[in-house]
C-alpha cells in the first residue's frame, strides 16, 4: 500500500451511545449501546477528514455478555465467566458471528456488518477487526458456523492434559472454580445458572490451575496449537493440528466478507510456524490484507516479520514506553534516539501509538493529566518514521478516562467491559465541532499523511550533533529531519512546560546523507503554526528557534 497508514481504533459499543446518564455496572437496557449502523456516511466522513486510512472496529465478533439473547438461539452466559456486564471483546463466543449488542435488528446482524464494510470502502476507509487466536470464551458455542465445520472442542479427548489434535488443554479430575465472588465492586445479580466445567480447561493466559485468580484471564480458555506446554513446549505439527485448520477457516471467513486486515491479539502466545502457514495461505488469495501483531518481546520482532509474515508489529515496549516516560519527565528526550536505534532497521514495520484500549488515557490523572502535554510525543509518533500510527477513539478529543464505569473501576482507561457512553465523543458527535485539542490532532495527522517527506522520505536524527551543546537542552528537546525529493522538514518538539530557545546545529554529514549538495536551505516556513517567520538551514550556521512550552515546530524547506 502506498503512503502512510493511519488507523482509528473504535469500540462501537461505546462510540455511538448517546446516553448522558449511564449508571456504573448497569445493563444494556439502562445504559444503552452503540450500533454498527451509527457509522453512517456522515460519521465516516468526519473520521476520514482526519486522514485516517483504516478503522479498527474492536469488539464486533460475538463475545461473552450477560445480556440475554436466548430468543435468537444464543446461549445465555453465567457471571462466573463474564467480566463486567457487557463482557470482554476478547472472550469470543462465536468466531463466525457478530455481537448482537451492535445490531439494530439482531437477526440481521451479519447483514449490518457487511453493509458497514461497504460504507467504509465507499468512504475510502479500509476495515480492520480483531483476530483472537490464543483463547476464546469458556462458554464458546458457534450458532453461525457452516454445517461442515466442527465446533472447537468437539471430539476432544478431555481425559488427556494434552493431545496434538485437541483444541484445548485440560486439567483432568478437576472442576473449574471461578474467582467471580472476589470482585470487590461487584453488584451483579446472578440471574443465570452457575457455570460448570468438568474437567477444568487451562485458562487463556497459560494458567494451569482449575482455580484462576481475578487477575487471570479467567473468562477464557487457552487454545492448543499442537504444543505440549506441560513438557517444555514440544511441538506436534505434523500432521497439521486441528486448531490450525479451524483458525485458518476463521481468517478465510472474514477475509471473504471484505475485511482488509487483522489486529492479531497476543500473537506471540501462538506458535510462529502457525503464523507462517496461515498468513502465507491467506495472502495467496488476498494479497493486500494486513496482519498486525500485538507483541511485546523485542527478541521476537525479526522472526515475526520474516518468518511469521506479519506486516506490522506493536511498538509498545519501545516507542510507547519511551515517549510516556519522557512526557512524564522520567526520561530525557534523547532516549528517543536510543529507542528507534535499538530496532535495528525494522522501525518502519512497527505500529506507533500513544493510546489503545489496553493503555491509560493521556489526559488521565494516571498519565499526563492534560492532552496538550503529549503533543510533542504525538508529533514523534506521527512523523519520526514511515511506520503506521494508531489513534484510539476519544484520544483526539482529550478524553480523560476518569470514570468508574463498572468492572475495572477508575483506572484511567475507557472500559471495554461495560455498557457506557464516552462524554467527549458524544459531545463531538452532537455539536459537530472539534475541541481545541481535536483541531491540533487533525492538523498534525494531515501533515503526517500529506507530506511526502514523512510518508515516504528519509530520516536524520539531530540529537547526536547537539548532545554536547550547552545551548541545546537534550533532556527536553528532540529534533530530527525528514526529507523527500521535493521538500525537507526540520522538526523540533519541546517536552517541557517552559519555553525553550533552541540553538540547533545541523552537521555537514546530514546534508550529504540527505543528498543536499549545497549544504544550505532558506525560506523555511513553520507549516504547523503557519507564522510568517522564515528560517535558514546551513551546516555553517547555528539555527536559533524558539519553542513554546510543549511546543512543536515543523519547518518546511522546498527543494
Amino acid at each position: 500500500m502506498a503512503g502512510k497508514i493511519a488507523i482509528y481504533q473504535v469500540l462501537p459499543r461505546l462510540f455511538g451511545n448517546t446516553n448522558k446518564n449511564c449508571i456504573p455496572n448497569s445493563s444494556f437496557e439502562i445504559n444503552g449501546c452503540g450500533k454498527l449502523n451509527f457509522f453512517d456516511k456522515k460519521i465516516l466522513s468526519s473520521i476520514k477528514s482526519f486522514g485516517f486510512t483504516h478503522i479498527w472496529f474492536t469488539g464486533v465478533i460475538r463475545h461473552a455478555t450477560l445480556t440475554d439473547y436466548s430468543q435468537y438461539g444464543i446461549n445465555s452466559q453465567s457471571p462466573d465467566i463474564v467480566k463486567g456486564i457487557a463482557g470482554s471483546p476478547y472472550a469470543v463466543t462465536d468466531y463466525y458471528d457478530i455481537s448482537p449488542d451492535l445490531s439494530e435488528d439482531v437477526s440481521a446482524r451479519m447483514d449490518e456488518f457487511e453493509s458497514l464494510i461497504k460504507r467504509c470502502h465507499q468512504a475510502d476507509i479500509k476495515v480492520i477487526i480483531d483476530f483472537i487466536p490464543n483463547h476464546l470464551s469458556r462458554a464458546y458455542k458457534s450458532v453461525s458456523k457452516s454445517a461442515n465445520i466442527c465446533d472447537f472442542g468437539e471430539g476432544d479427548k478431555s481425559d488427556y492434559p494434552f493431545h496434538p489434535m485437541n483444541n484445548f488443554y485440560y486439567i483432568p479430575d478437576t472442576e473449574f472454580n471461578s474467582p467471580f465472588n472476589e470482585i470487590s465492586n461487584n453488584n451483579i445479580v446472578a440471574k443465570n445458572v452457575r457455570f460448570r466445567e468438568v474437567p477444568a480447561k487451562v485458562t487463556g493466559n497459560d494458567c494451569f490451575s482449575p482455580s484462576p485468580r481475578i487477575n487471570d484471564w479467567y473468562d477464557t480458555v487457552k487454545l492448543n496449537y499442537g504444543m505440549d506446554l506441560i513438557n517444555q513446549g514440544r511441538e506436534y505439527f505434523n500432521p497439521i493440528p486441528d486448531t490450525w485448520i479451524k483458525m485458518r477457516e476463521v481468517l478465510e471467513f472474514w477475509a471473504g466478507k471484505g475485511v482488509d486486515g487483522f489486529r492479531c491479539d497476543m500473537a506471540s502466545m501462538v506458535p510462529l510456524k502457525f503464523w507462517n502457514w496461515a498468513i502465507t495461505s491467506i495472502k495467496e488469495r488476498y494479497s493486500d490484507i494486513l496482519f498486525i501483531a500485538e507483541i511485546y518481546e523485542k527478541r521476537l520482532y525479526d522472526q515475526f516479520l520474516n518468518i511469521g509474515k506479519f506486516d506490522y508489529l506493536y511498538d509498545k515496549v519501545g516507542l510507547y514506553d519511551t515517549l510516556r516516560s519522557v512526557t512524564e519527565g522520567k526520561s530525557d528526550a534523547s532516549e528517543i534516539t536510543a529507542c528507534w536505534s535499538s530496532l535495528n532497521g525494522v522501525e518502519d514495520k512497527m505500529l506507533n501509538f500513544l493510546e489503545n484500549h489496553d493503555e491509560q488515557r493521556i489526559a488521565s490523572d494516571f498519565f499526563a493529566g492534560d492532552p496538550f502535554r503529549a503533543i510533542p510525543a504525538l508529533t514523534v509518533v506521527l512523523m519520526l518514521n514511515r511506520a503506521p500510527f494508531l489513534i484510539y477513539f476519544g484520544q483526539e478529543l482529550g478524553e480523560r478516562g476518569m470514570e468508574a464505569e463498572g468492572f475495572s473501576g477508575m483506572d484511567g482507561k475507557t472500559t471495554i467491559f461495560d455498557y457506557w457512553s464516552v462524554s467527549t465523543v458524544r459531545s463531538w458527535i452532537e455539536s459537530g465541532e472539534l475541541p481545541d485539542i481535536g483541531i491540533v490532532y487533525k492538523k498534525l495527522i494531515n501533515i503526517a499523511l500529506t507530506e511526502n517527506s514523512i510518508s515516504s522520505g528519509l530520516k536524520y536524527d539531530l540529537m547526536y550533533a547537539n548532545r554536547d551543546s550547552s545551548e541545546f537542552e537534550y533532556r527536553y528537546i528532540y529534533s530530527f529531519i525528514r526529507k523527500a525529493d521535493d521538500s525537507l522538514l526540520l522538526i523540533l518538539v519541546n517536552f517541557s512546560h517552559n519555553p525553550k530557545k533552541v540553538t540547533l546545529r545541523v552537521p555537514y554529514e546530514a546534508f550529504t546523507h540527505l543528498k543536499i549538495e549545497s549544504g544550505f536551505l532558506e525560506s523555511g516556513v513553520d507549516i504547523f503554526s503557519e507564522s510568517s517567520e522564515r528560517y535558514t538551514l546551513s551546516h555553517e550556521k547555528i539555527t536559533e528557534i524558539l519553542l513554546n512550552g510543549f511546543g512543536v515546530k515543523i519547518i518546511k524547506f522546498l527543494l
